[in-house]
């Protein structure tokens, strides 16, 4: 998704007030509890927290999927630093010329591959720093759920300090991170699939939260906004300048063309 306009610079910027109207109209709010109440019936969540299958296939498994690719990622940002490095090296061309990389990744440039990286880590780490400040209960800490807190909103939630650490939904974002994907110049054809597909990860693993009370519907909402306007707000400063550029070539490709046929 390249930056082709300056109404799109401030995308971000759209995406950060719809998240604050979505959290001031959603968290505690009774749509929040009646799709609880869907996951608690006679006194039970649907699962265990920690049951298996569920904990490995919705929790540990993705999160040690983005891991890897996190590492790949640095991995071949290494890789290209040194060789670039190296590349006037005799001894190391033959080495250099058999790269072993992933053709899709190995197609990003440097750039697409460090925003993705900073995407990746930057989003989860964000909304696990706001789990600690905002202080909002997980419904299954609720007394309206048989747990011990009372129902309270954010801000009273971040006055009192409750013990609760679930707003917004962190592990949901870690799979939201993929947004990123979604922006890259050389992806921009894809960009609508490649958010349908990660919102339907993202929500796949929120879904695996709620059905055991570890967070509210907005909790994951507000998760995926949040990811959004980070993605996009980071997009802007890695790509602006390639659009920019980007559009200079195209018009100055046309005067040329213009210039050799007159």
């Amino acid at each position: 998704m390249t930056l082709d306009s300056n109404s799109t610079d401030w995308l971000w910027l759209k995406l950060l007030c719809l998240t604050i109207i979505a959290t001031l109209t959603f968290e505690h709010s009774q749509f929040d509890i009646r799709i609880s109440e869907i996951f608690y019936t006679n006194g039970q969540w649907l699962i265990e927290k920690g049951a298996q299958p569920y904990r490995f296939i919705f929790y540990d498994f993705p999160k040690l999927l983005l891991i890897l690719l996190g590492i790949y990622l640095i991995t071949t940002l290494t890789w290209r630093y040194w060789q670039s490095r190296h590349a006037n090296t005799k001894s190391t061309k033959p080495f250099l010329s058999k790269p072993s990389f992933i053709r899709p990744i190995a197609a990003l440039s440097s750039r697409e591959l460090g925003y993705l990286l900073i995407t990746l880590i930057l989003v989860p780490t964000t909304i696990a720093l706001l789990k600690g400040v905002t202080h909002v209960s997980c419904p299954n800490q609720l007394t309206l759920f048989d747990g011990d807190l009372p129902y309270l909103n954010l801000w009273q939630s971040m006055v009192a300090m409750t013990p609760g650490k679930c707003f917004p939904a962190a592990h949901a974002s870690a799979g939201f991170s993929l947004y990123g994907l979604a922006f890259l110049p050389s992806l921009h054809k894809y960009r609508y699939k490649i958010f349908a597909i990660v919102s339907i990860l993202g929500w796949t693993m929120g879904l695996y939260k709620m059905l055991f009370g570890d967070h509210f519907f907005s909790h994951t909402l507000v998760s995926m906004l949040l990811s959004l306007t980070i993605t996009c707000a980071l997009a802007s400063l890695f790509f602006k300048n390639a659009a920019t550029n980007e559009g200079r070539n195209t018009q100055s490709n046309g005067i040329t063309k213009w210039w050799l046929r007159s």
